[in-house]
């Protein structure tokens, strides 16, 4: 989502995840970030701050396509967790 707005960075990514209670390790994220990439969900380039030469990325328009559905899919997920009673799962088959 970040990156729909502006370029990220990875380690800006783990702090904004950890600022909200998840512990994302490099070794997790960029291969996310990566795949992402491959899948054609983000662009990245190298750029240059301060010295150092880190990769920042950005959505493009298939990501912003799977952001779209993901959010719906979360929606729906955040009303079936906030229900008063969830829908019925059915039972057949079950011993």
């Amino acid at each position: 989502m970040h990156a729909s707005h502006e370029a990220i960075f990875g380690r800006a990514m783990m702090a904004e995840l950890k600022s909200h209670g998840y512990r994302i390790g490099p070794g997790t994220l960029y291969p996310l970030l990566h795949g992402s990439e491959q899948g054609g969900l983000l662009n990245s380039a190298i750029t240059e701050v301060g010295g150092r030469k880190p990769r920042v990325y950005k959505v493009t328009p298939l990501g912003r396509k799977a952001l779209s559905k993901a959010r719906i899919k979360a929606d729906e997920l955040r009303q079936e967790l906030h229900a008063n009673r969830p829908h019925r799962i059915g039972t057949r088959g079950r011993s």
